[in-house]
């Protein structure tokens, strides 16, 4: 007998059916059992009569605890009018069941998976992420990641992009945060990268010829603890040759986005049905942020109020370090305008990049520039920015290097999709939306990890640990 969905049981009155499902609750009622049958559909409800089961059947019932995998036969019967459950999709319905077997028995939880009001700890959580993506709402985050995600496919591959993976494992460059290191043991004293964001890979894809490029992709930084972060979170990475101004990156962006949020259903309101464009002195002015929360009422988690910022600062200068750096990163465009500017460190302040920001309900969601293509213009940014002519070619040398042999004007722009489905699911913290994060301070209790590894394979690499003081 093939296997019935939760939800295909309104469809089945009158039928043998066969379910399959994590038991969600049970009810005694003198010799009567109810069971409420959980899988990831929804709930139905098992009505267990003694004399309507067999004598196996009977025998396991009294066994059978909250979150036993079950296997039932039974029969579909409508409920009557006084018994329906209107807050269930299944609830005019339930099963009489015929036959019970247990699939797999389950020791008490250490939360309660259907009530989820009474909420573990974050780290009990995380420890037993198994347990807790049981939940409804949790499951419900999941449910909704996977549309963004496939209805995002869908549109760029509608407009013919490409999806190409780049590598996880290249070269450490300089781009704002620490680089993960991976060890090379086949070459002692050296190491790979995890890619904080595939920006140079991406635009080699636009010297290759392959002109619209995207990519759902892991990136990685080892940043110090800093509130709502990922050590590993996922990114949007969408790049266009042949486009010179930003609008062609903003249309095609906000179209995309207006599409996924139709497609994806919920009670979303929009505040604007034309995102507005803000330039970066107007809305730090204005807003005292360049990420200015432009709801018309904050209360409400359904109003979704997008706004691109543009006209960045090329240059921000680090007090701290006592020199400029890329506001962005230093392969933004500078404005035409501004060109002439490069170099004269009084004007530094004054040069606009051709980037963008999109923001959304107070929190910058997308980012993305047109791209400097001249090697000259780069070499003078690299050179401002206090690299050597050594150290320009050790970085980005490959990449200069691909510049001589025709290069597309191009520019992209990259989602953090973790935050935009934070957002969308009306969760404060982008962990809610993921299957297996870390803790805020950067550890796995799933796992127990970061831990320890063997001698003989630290002796493998070459690597010696030495206590930190």
């Amino acid at each position: 007998m093939t296997r019935t969905l939760s939800t295909q049981t309104i469809q089945k009155i009158g039928e043998t059916i066969k379910l399959n499902g994590w038991v969600n609750a049970r009810r005694n009622m003198s010799k009567i059992v109810f069971l409420d049958l959980r899988d990831r559909w929804g709930i139905v409800q098992v009505v267990c009569v003694p004399s309507e089961l067999d004598e196996k059947s009977q025998s396991v019932l009294k066994d059978i605890r909250l979150e036993f995998v079950l296997e039932i036969e039974g029969v579909v019967q409508a409920r009557g009018e006084k018994q329906v459950n209107k807050d269930l999709l299944t609830g005019g319905v339930e099963v009489l069941a015929k036959k019970i077997a247990i699939l797999a028995k389950a020791e008490t939880p250490p939360f309660e998976v259907a009530n989820e009001e009474r909420q573990a700890n974050e780290e009990l959580r995380l420890k037993y992420r198994y347990l807790d993506l049981r939940h409804e709402r949790m499951k419900n985050n999941i449910i909704l990641r996977d549309k963004v995600i496939g209805n995002i496919r869908d549109y760029l591959h509608d407009k013919q992009f490409i999806e190409i993976e780049t590598p996880f494992l290249s070269k450490s460059t300089p781009e704002g945060a620490r680089d993960f290191l991976v060890p090379s043991r086949n070459y002692p004293g050296k190491f790979f990268a995890l890619p904080q964001s595939p920006q140079q890979y991406k635009q080699m894809l636009m010297i290759a010829g392959m002109e619209k490029y995207f990519q759902i992709v892991r990136c990685f930084r080892d940043e110090d603890q800093r509130g709502d972060r990922q050590a590993e979170f996922t990114q949007l990475d969408v790049e266009m040759s042949f486009v010179k101004e930003e609008e062609d990156i903003l249309s095609i962006t906000e179209k995309m986005i207006k599409q996924v949020i139709k497609r994806i259903g919920g009670d979303y309101q929009m505040t604007f049905n034309k995102f507005p464009q803000i330039k970066y002195d107007e809305v730090i002015a204005k807003y005292n942020s360049d990420k200015p929360d432009l709801r018309q009422n904050k209360e409400d988690k359904n109003e979704l109020a997008f706004v691109w910022v543009i006209d960045f600062p090329m240059f921000e200068y680090k007090e701290g370090d006592k020199r400029w750096a890329a506001a962005h990163h230093p392969f933004t465009a500078i404005r035409d305008e501004d060109l002439d500017k490069l170099g004269d460190e009084t004007k530094m302040a004054q040069i606009k990049a051709k980037q963008y920001d999109l923001v959304l309900n107070g929190n910058e969601v997308a980012g993305g520039s047109i791209r400097t293509t001249d090697p000259e213009i780069l070499k003078k940014v690299f050179q401002f920015l206090g690299h050597s002519e050594k150290e320009i070619q050790a970085q980005f040398g490959h990449l200069l290097e691909a510049f001589k042999y025709g290069v597309p004007p191009h520019g992209g722009i990259a989602f953090g999709l973790d935050r935009l489905i934070a957002i969308l699911a009306g969760e404060e913290s982008i962990r809610e939306v993921m299957a297996f994060p870390k803790t805020s301070d950067n550890r796995d209790p799933l796992m127990d990890s970061p831990s320890e590894v063997s001698k003989e394979q630290l002796e493998e690499l070459a690597i010696e640990v030495r206590s930190v003081k």
